[in-house]
């Protein structure tokens, strides 16, 4: 078994919600974006973190790397191994355009964290931005080009080299090929499965498309309201999900038989607000299971073994639906 690169455990963010004009002496509310989430990724190995938008995951993503401060829970083995990790763990973000300077080329894009953390400059810094931007499938004279000047995948692609600049060991993927075409999708995936294996890298891939999760995951956590549900290697999970709501997502993949038969679970109601989350299991007012009953509506259920390194928070997770 290959050790835990990343380790976290207990993580919990939230967020304050400001009081309006007319609110004033009213006690302010708690957005509970993440309410105690932990997991761990073996070197060298990709963690598909799923759910429904507003569910955490990129403020899981966020409080991993420190770009916010939790509010409590632990990241890797203390503050000390934290530091030393800095530089050794980056971040690539949904939106490739937004998360580059417009001001600045490519090459200053690249050369930025080259300069800050000194590990080249001149001569060797061009060097390095060249070998860069061939990596990411890029000719080296995109170098003079401004973002404006490039396609998404094109931005994209830079921002997976401005990454790997500082030769890290974690990268967070934070919905890295959501704003992408399909075919450029498929491109930028297997690009980064080339890089994984090349450098070894170890990935957090947060996501909301479970079939290209499949595609690149080696475990898969899937978040409703703040918590992880279900945890377990990608393969257990896409053959023989035990939580209802995995349940659910998976029949929502699209199929490209449009004659196959399938069983659509669709929910009811909608995703309950992370202000005022439903007590018990968060998800027992839209769960379809038909044992669903008054234990649901009170005790918490927690995340536990139900299948060898299979995970879930269900009361029923044995149960058949």
């Amino acid at each position: 078994m290959t050790a835990a690169l990343v380790q976290v455990e207990g993580l919990v963010k939230h967020f304050r919600v400001e009081r309006g004009l007319f609110r004033v002496g009213r006690p302010r509310r708690l957005v509970r974006a993440v309410d105690g989430v932990s997991f761990a990724i073996s070197a060298g190995r990709t963690l598909g973190l799923v759910g429904e938008s507003g569910c955490g995951k990129s403020t899981v993503a966020r409080s991993t790397l420190r770009l916010i401060e939790p509010d409590a829970g632990s990241v890797a083995a203390g503050p000390r191994q934290l530091r030393a990790l800095r530089r050794r763990m980056q971040i690539v973000f949904q939106d490739p355009y937004g998360s580059l300077n417009p001001r600045m080329t490519v090459r200053q894009t690249l050369a930025e964290p080259l300069a800050i953390h000194r590990l080249a400059r001149g001569a060797e810094a061009e060097r390095r931005i060249a070998a860069l931007l061939e990596e990411v499938g890029l000719d080296p004279t995109f170098a003079n080009a401004y973002p404006h000047e490039l396609s998404g995948g094109q931005r994209q692609r830079v921002g997976i080299a401005r990454a790997l600049s500082v030769e890290p060991e974690f990268v967070v993927l934070d919905e890295a090929v959501s704003a992408l075409d399909v075919s450029v999708q498929a491109q930028v995936l297997n690009l980064l499965t080339d890089l994984q294996q090349r450098r070894r890298l170890t990935y957090l891939f947060i996501a909301h498309d479970l079939a290209v999760v499949k595609y690149i995951a080696d475990q898969v956590a899937v978040m409703y309201l703040g918590r992880i549900v279900e945890h377990a290697p990608a393969a257990a999970l896409y053959q023989a999900p035990r939580h209802p709501y995995t349940r659910s997502l998976l029949s929502a993949i699209p199929v490209p038989n449009p004659n196959a038969a399938r069983q659509r679970i669709v929910l009811p109601g909608d995703v309950p607000s992370p202000v005022a989350p439903p007590p018990g299991c968060h998800f027992h007012p839209r769960c379809p299971h038909p044992k669903k009953n008054d234990l649901c509506r009170v005790e918490t259920p927690r995340l536990r073994e139900v299948a060898p390194a299979h995970f879930a928070a269900c009361h029923f997770a044995e149960e058949p639906m």
